[in-house]
Order: C-alpha cells, then structure tokens, then sequence
C-alpha cells in the first residue's frame, strides 16, 4: 500500500465532521479565558477580579459528572450524539452574543454568570463530541480522526485568541463576540450534515445504569487497572517538561519573548499540528500499538534536545531544532493517545467513559506542575529536562508490558 493509499482515508465525511466539530470545541474555550481576560484588562477592571474569572473554566475540568445524562437521554431530533451537540451549539451562539451585549467594568456579575454559562456548554459540547468522534470513526480512522481533531480545535483557538483580539482593536469587543458566535454556524453545518455511525445501540436504560455501567464495562477487560495507569503515564514526561519551558527559554537560556513568541508558540504551533496529521497517517499503516510505541519513544528523546539547549546555552539553531522536535512528536504522540482512548471506550457508554479518561490522563499534568520549580533549583535546567526523559520511561514500559491487551483494542472495538 503506497502513502496515496494511506491519506485516502483522510477523505471521507466522517472525518471531514471530525475536522469541523474540532473546529467547534476549540472557539469558546478562549472566548472565557485569555480572551475575556484581554477585554477585561482593556475595559479597566481591576487584577483580583480578573484572577476570579479564572473559575469560570471549572466546568472543562468536572465534566465527568454530568455525562452519564448524555448517554442516557436522547433529544428528539437527530439523534442520541448530534442531538445533544445541537443543543449545546445553539446555547453557545445565545451565550458568545450575550456577552458581547455586556461590558466587563459595568456589568461583571452578570459577565461571570454569563462566561460561566458559555463554559457549561462549551464542556457539554466537548463530552459529546469525544462521544460522537468515538463512535462514529472506524479503526483505522481513530489516528486521523484525532490529528484533524487537534488541526479544528488549534485553529479556532487561533481564531477566538489572536484573530480575536486584533478584531477587537478595529471593530471593537461587542462585534467581535457576535461574530465568533455566528462562527459556531460552522459546527451547526457538521451536525445538521454529519453521519450517523455505522452501528446503533440501545442507549441505557436508566440513569443508574448510565452512571455505573461504564465502570462495570471498563473494569471487565483484561489489564484494566494497568490500562488506566498507562493512560497517566504515557504522556507525564511531555507534561513533565512543558510546565516549565517558557519559563527555561526566556529565564534559563535567555531568550526575548519576542523569540520564545515567534519560534515557540508560533513555529510550535504549526510543529504541532503537521505532527499530529502527520502521526494521524501514519497510524493507518502501523496501527495503534506501534504508533504508541515509536511515538512515545520519540516523545521521551524529544526532552533531551532540551537538555542539549540547557547545556550548550542561547543556540537559536538548538532552540528551533528543540522547540520543533517537541512540538512534531508531541503532536504525534497526542494523535496516537486519543485514538487510545477511543479504542477503550464501548459505544453505549462512550460520553461518560471518553470524560473519565481523560479527566484521569489530565492528573499527571497536575501533578508534575507543582514540584517542577523546586527541581529546577535543586538540580539545575540540564538535569531538570534529564529528569523529564526518565519520567516517560515508565509509560513506555508499561505499554510494552500490555502490548498484547493494546493491541487487542485494534480488532475488538465493542458496540455495548
């Protein structure tokens, strides 16, 4: 099969859906976060009211709690997944306008309440997407599926942050959020258009069953305890090192922020997203387990470059060949990790099951944030990115130590 072969399944609706729903998760998330912080800065409100907002986010983070009623109920229109991702949109458009219609200095209560519903909805919108790109995606689509994921929600995060904020400076806030929320008319399009997946299965039955049936469906494979300790450790050295690499380019290797923007958020950016289409393809020759594997590895070396830039000094060559390899396997790797956690999910169950595994895979990210300054001054910056390397060996070897029950998830996709 010749690399032709492996891109067609790029092009197909399932995927193209996939793209757009991307597309659609990625646009409100800085609309309550950097963005609102920006136009609060601009519109003078004061520093310890814009920290405060910060907990407008809190839904993104606790969404497990209320999907099991996303696999259980099933709006009257379009279906069980594209129903509910109607009605997440629709209150979305309402809430992004709403808060255009509101101004930070004179109306704060009701902008919090409002970014608080926006948030609601945007984490309700992302539980049912996950469901709905589980489901829908056969196989050998996971891999693409979840690189043209990445692609629609970076560039609608470029669209609501960057594009967004120099909108503001010529058509003023108010227009600019009307006009991300008529922006979600996109997302309306792949729900209105979008496939069905192939099998339809009997949502459950009660709301007791939605709650702990996907435990019980979960905890009855082989492996199941070692696959969640997988899930938390195949990306902790990548989470590992990124807490602190603005901080090392600009304080560590001394770097301007005009650098660290232009060649590590700008050239990352765009490092990221080829790597994860690129990894997506991949994926369709070498499957899941083997894409695991090569990326996970390339993941853990891409630490070490780091480590080369610590110990050489200011290299602009040594930062862009780090900041780039990083960004590449790192994308890979992400493209890889969420076609997993497809794989573990059971159709039934998909929304309350793909919320739970990824809350678990975010709890490394957490806890490796806290103690990485105090490492940074015990050891230094070159044992510090060292330390990172190691810390993604353990995944590494747990996936070679499940390799069987991984690669079982290839060919066993269950329908509930």
């Amino acid at each position: 099969m010749n690399l032709a072969a492996y891109l067609e399944v790029f092009r197909n609706r399932r995927v193209g859906a996939v793209l757009v729903f991307g597309f659609a998760s990625g646009l409100p998330l800085a609309l309550t976060s950097g963005t609102l912080q920006a136009w609060m800065a601009v519109d003078g409100v004061d520093i310890r009211t814009i920290g405060i907002f910060s907990l407008v986010g809190l839904p993104y983070t606790v969404k497990f709690l209320w999907s099991p009623l996303m696999d259980r109920f099933v709006p009257p229109l379009l279906g069980r997944r594209r129903g509910w991702i109607a009605l997440t949109q629709i209150a979305l458009m309402l809430g992004i306008a709403a808060m255009g219609a509101l101004a930070p200095r004179h109306a704060p209560i009701a902008l919090a309440a409002m970014a608080l519903m926006v948030a609601l909805a945007s984490a309700s919108q992302d539980i049912v997407v996950d469901a709905y790109r589980t489901d829908v995606l056969r196989e050998r689509e996971r891999g693409v599926g979840a690189a043209v994921s990445v692609l629609g929600y970076r560039v609608a995060m470029l669209v609501s942050g960057a594009l967004a904020l120099i909108l503001s400076d010529r058509i003023g806030w108010q227009h600019t959020y009307w006009l991300m929320a008529a922006l979600m008319t996109i997302g309306m399009a792949a729900t209105l258009f979008g496939p069905e997946p192939d099998r339809t299965v009997a949502p459950p039955r009660t709301l007791r069953e939605a709650v702990w049936g996907p435990l019980g469906d979960f905890f009855s494979r082989r492996g199941a305890l070692a696959l969640l300790a997988l899930i938390v450790l195949y990306k902790l050295g990548d989470a590992f090192a990124g807490t602190l690499t603005t901080a090392f380019l600009i304080r560590g290797a001394g770097f301007s922020a005009t650098d660290v923007g232009t060649i590590n958020k700008g050239f990352g950016l765009v490092a990221t997203i080829v790597g994860a289409l690129w990894g997506g393809a991949w994926m369709v020759k070498l499957g899941l387990f083997r894409s695991l594997l090569l990326f996970g590895v390339l993941q853990a070396l891409s630490n070490l470059g780091f480590m080369l830039l610590a110990a050489a000094g200011k290299s602009y060559p040594l930062m862009i060949f780090a900041v780039g390899f990083e960004n590449l396997t790192g994308g890979m790797g992400t493209a890889a990790f969420v076609a997993f956690l497809m794989a573990l999910c059971t159709q039934r169950f998909s929304a309350t099951q793909y919320a739970l595994l990824s809350a678990l895979a975010a709890i490394g990210r957490v806890f490796v944030g806290p103690p990485s300054g105090v490492v940074v001054e015990a050891v230094g910056w070159v044992s510090f990115f060292f330390l990172t390397f190691v810390t993604a060996l353990p995944g590494i070897a747990l996936l070679l130590w499940l390799r069987r029950e991984v690669a079982a998830l290839e060919h066993n996709a269950k329908d509930g």
